[in-house]
């Protein structure tokens, strides 16, 4: 006798917060919330500042994480957070690749030393002074 009760269909919309947090971007729903919250995250382009606003398959995201800059689509949704290979299939990764600053000092010796941190910061883009 079959089961009537099978697996549910994935929903047709989801809540941003609970879609980046089954898709593994943030550790907890709460930081995808404060993310959102703070108008870090772009939905097609535009702002968003509510964590409850509606995702649907297609939709592109633009957020940090950490010093990276995240560009998502969202392949599909989820109905659980599940393991990384399956939130992996959530999404299709859209990011620039920008290789990390390279390190001047360390060219396979070791730890750099004062003087090579002191010139690191001498080169680096960032400083206003």
């Amino acid at each position: 006798m079959a089961d009537s009760r099978s697996d549910p269909a994935p929903p047709a919309a989801m809540r941003a917060d609970k879609w980046l947090w089954h898709a593994r971007f943030f550790k907890t729903r709460g930081l995808a919330s404060s993310v959102i919250s703070g108008g870090h995250l772009r939905l097609n382009g535009d702002k968003v500042h509510k964590p409850a606003q509606s995702l649907r398959p297609g939709d592109v995201l633009t957020f940090a994480q950490g010093r990276r800059i995240r560009v998502v689509k969202v392949m599909a949704l989820s109905d659980r957070r599940g393991p990384a290979p399956e939130a992996q299939a959530l999404y299709e990764d859209m990011s620039p690749d920008v290789p990390p600053p390279p390190n001047p000092a360390y060219d396979g010796k070791g730890r750099p030393g004062g003087k090579d941190r002191r010139r690191a910061q001498a080169m680096d883009p960032s400083r206003l002074d």
